[in-house]
């Protein structure tokens, strides 16, 4: 059978906060295969944001397996881990996260700076991803200058500048209205089915989650599939 791109077995995270433990994660296992899209659902305090940090390499477990790719995540050190998600994970978040006086091409470029990609490529990627989503023509736009929905797919071009395996989106419908969330998640899953992106996504909103070919709820730390 193929390895699956992520696989997680028995992971722990607890919190502990003025002399209070919080058990975030209470032995969570996770197989999602490559090209599959994902989605876990769980109200405000159920791990799901723990689970997202874990799985993007912001943050790391206490106890338990996680491997991305085949790599066994939870042996690698800071920098190896910041290596790996600027490689690997594209994210894409509810308030967008865009440089306020930057362009929305260098805004874009942001990850491949880091990538350590030159300025001529940094530019004609960033623009190509632009174009793909439909902004060719907003090139030089600061995001103030952008409707939520274009903000948001700036977002996901950003994402995808660096040709990631796995695309994280949390709450990626939350500052969008009906229709332009309805255009967000058609985007994804023609990125998953057409070109066979990985994505998980992260939301309490049940129409969303139907987008996705599997729900999990997330409970008290804990993964349980939706009936």
């Amino acid at each position: 059978m193929p390895v699956p791109l992520i696989e997680i077995r028995d992971l722990k995270k607890a919190y502990a906060l003025d002399g209070v433990t919080t058990q975030a994660l209470r032995g969570i296992d996770l197989m999602v295969a490559a090209g599959e899209m994902l989605a876990v659902m769980g109200p405000s305090g159920s791990g799901k944001s723990t689970l997202m940090n874990i799985l993007g390499c912001l943050d790391t477990p206490d106890s338990g397996l996680y491997r991305l790719g085949g790599e066994d995540v939870t042996r690698l050190g800071r920098d190896r881990l910041a290596r790996l998600r600027n490689r690997e994970i594209g994210f894409v978040f509810q308030g967008f996260n865009l440089l306020p006086r930057t362009s929305a091409l260098e805004n874009v470029e942001t990850p491949l700076i880091y990538a350590g990609a030159g300025k001529r490529e940094r530019r004609q990627r960033a623009r190509a991803a632009l174009e793909r989503l439909g902004l060719g023509e907003r090139l030089g736009h600061l995001p103030s200058q952008l409707s939520g929905g274009q903000q948001q797919r700036v977002a996901i071009a950003r994402a995808l500048v660096a040709r990631p395996s796995l695309l994280l989106a949390d709450e990626p419908t939350g500052n969008l209205d009906t229709a332009t969330s309805a255009e967000i998640l058609t985007l994804l899953e023609a990125l998953n089915l057409e070109e066979g992106l990985t994505i998980v996504l992260i939301t309490h909103e049940a129409e969303v989650a139907r987008r996705a070919e599997r729900t999990l709820q997330m409970r008290d730390g804990l993964l349980e599939a939706r009936a």
